[in-house]
């Protein structure tokens, strides 16, 4: 979609846009240029893929956008995670206020790095 997006267009459909074909367009992006993958995770469409997330014993900081489009997804991947497990302890939904799922790509202001350090250290990644 070329910008500027249509008044209209659904605001996840303006963000992206303007991520995407604005601040961070690239020539070769197949996001930035009508492109599409001929393979991807279409695979994955059909599988339970959460169904086994409650097995995981590593520790997981699912990070998201109060704003974004697909926060529910977030939502729901953590509490399929948790649910029923026994290694719930290291587990953890941050959600970040006001943020939009493209501000989680570049937004230094938003990201929380100071989490991510935290999290890595306690659990010995570095």
């Amino acid at each position: 979609m070329p910008l500027p997006v249509p008044d209209d267009a659904p605001f996840f459909v303006k963000d992206y846009s303007e991520y995407y074909k604005g601040r961070c367009y690239h020539e070769r992006s197949l996001n930035s240029n009508e492109g599409w993958n001929s393979i991807g995770c279409q695979s994955f469409m059909n599988q339970p893929i959460l169904k086994y997330s409650n097995e995981i014993r590593s520790a997981v900081l699912i990070i998201h956008g109060e704003k974004a489009h697909s926060y529910y997804f977030g939502k729901d991947a953590y509490e399929a995670m948790i649910k029923n497990s026994k290694y719930d302890a290291n587990k953890e939904l941050l959600t970040i206020p006001d943020a939009v799922h493209t501000d989680l790509y570049d937004n230094l202001d938003v990201i929380p790095f100071d989490k991510m350090q935290k999290i890595f250290e306690e659990n010995g990644v570095c």
